[in-house]
């Protein structure tokens, strides 16, 4: 079972927010490469790539259920029940994504072009839905195998193979999107096939780890791959929540840049260029939010329920701590920041006034997530989803009202943000409070 001191938290967290931190400046290339190659393209990746990421969270919601799962079983001490559970994971994720890439590959790009208000970037979003949505069968694999690592609190694993997909991805990018090093160019599509190619390396390399590790031997990880209803039950119950709740999150996010796309495109350009940005602030949450699951499963089944509130304590420490590392450009230099992704001037001025006025509001939910991570941590995940609905229930609502009745201006707009945050943490903190969550048998 992992320690309870700085030194551990970080040895766990620290990987992962490295992983987090070079999966966003992959992001923040590839806008950054596609914004320089047309502005209609930005935004149909923008908008496209959010699909793409709505329908990968119900595969990352699956894993982290598994991760809880095993995290649990490591700290009961029944070390002949993971093999089980990590051949009932592979078998779910390997359903789960045949039936996405269906939706993906042949329902979504005729559903954008017949909603979409913009002719070219409908069409520009199909093609890099159908190229991006062969990711899908290699991040069956990937998370798989890193719901197994994450448990075991090996994040360093999940760091080298991130390492490898974003630096294959960035060169790929580049050569496919414009052409270089003799390959065609690719545009769109090119930004889509390198993003796919990529994802491709890295599930080579956590394979490799897998097979290589001394864990494959100990825990018999290869020789449960026989369907197992009751594990897979057991995966479902607590996964199923956690994918819905996943889903629900990215597809409202997925409406609200819709509804601007409908807008107009000067307030999609201005808001994707806030997008592009935005995932730097979220490397220290994603970070300690695996970390948070992690021991707060572990604990919890090892019966030390009286450590919860320390782990709380010190995991908010060091995530607020690390975001002021992360994302003070937000408050100190937004324009900077903007022109990194996209240096159009049009949209400098709007988009760094936008991502200063957000910058507090994702302080917040930094501190806040370690609560309602709390609860993914316990298995009461169906509780978590139920809130995840309510918050954004309120979310949408106000996103209506604010993009389609009252036509706010933009910068109004994402002060969406600060409610969504602060319901979450409300009701999180208000569930923790007054009901018997640490029971909960998993």
């Amino acid at each position: 079972m992992l320690a309870l001191n700085y030194k551990t938290i970080l040895g766990v967290a620290l990987p992962m927010m490295v992983t987090g931190f070079i999966q966003s400046i992959v992001l923040l290339t590839d806008a950054s490469l596609i914004a320089r190659y047309s502005t209609e393209a930005f935004d149909a990746v923008g908008n496209a790539g959010l699909l793409y990421v709505t329908l990968f969270m119900c595969l990352a919601g699956m894993a982290d259920g598994a991760q809880i799962i095993i995290a649990r079983r490591i700290g009961q001490d029944k070390p002949d029940l993971i093999g089980q559970v990590f051949g009932s994971t592979v078998w779910v994720l390997c359903t789960l994504a045949l039936c996405l890439f269906g939706v993906l590959y042949f329902v979504m790009p005729n559903l954008v072009q017949a909603y979409s208000e913009q002719a070219e970037i409908a069409k520009l979003q199909g093609i890099y839905i159908e190229q991006r949505s062969f990711s899908l069968f290699f991040a069956m694999i990937t998370l798989s195998i890193q719901a197994f690592f994450l448990a075991e609190g090996k994040s360093w694993v999940v760091l080298i193979t991130s390492v490898l997909t974003a630096s294959s991805n960035a060169l790929l990018a580049y050569a496919l999107i414009f052409g270089d090093f003799g390959l065609p160019e690719m545009g769109i599509r090119g930004a889509a096939l390198a993003s796919t190619i990529a994802d491709g390396i890295g599930m080579t390399s956590m394979l490799c780890f897998l097979f290589f590790s001394k864990e494959q031997k100990k825990y018999k990880l290869l020789a449960y791959f026989k369907v197992d209803f009751s594990s897979i039950k057991e995966l479902l119950k607590v996964g199923s929540p956690l994918m819905l709740q996943g889903f629900s999150a990215l597809a409202t996010w997925t409406l609200f840049f819709t509804w601007l796309e409908q807008k107009g495109t000067f307030d999609l350009t201005v808001s994707q260029n806030i997008r592009s940005i935005y995932f730097l602030a979220f490397v220290p949450i994603w970070g300690f939010a695996g970390t948070t699951k992690t021991y707060i499963s572990q604990y919890l089944g090892a019966k030390k329920i009286a450590q919860i509130p320390v782990i709380q304590r010190k995991i908010q420490l060091l995530t607020v701590g690390f975001m002021l590392c992360t994302f003070h450009g937000a408050l100190l230099y937004p324009e900077t920041m903007i022109r990194m992704v996209n240096p159009a001037e049009a949209y400098v001025a709007k988009s760094a006034e936008i991502l200063k006025l957000i910058a507090i509001s994702i302080l917040l939910f930094g501190f806040i997530s370690v609560y309602f991570q709390t609860i993914h941590g316990s298995g009461n995940t169906l509780h978590s989803m139920m809130i995840e609905f309510f918050t954004v229930g309120v979310y949408s609502i106000f996103c209506y009202l604010f993009i389609k009745v009252w036509a706010l201006d933009v910068y109004w707009i994402w002060t969406v943000e600060y409610i969504y945050f602060g319901i979450l943490g409300l009701v999180s903190i208000t569930y923790l409070r007054k009901y018997n969550w640490q029971n909960k048998q998993v």
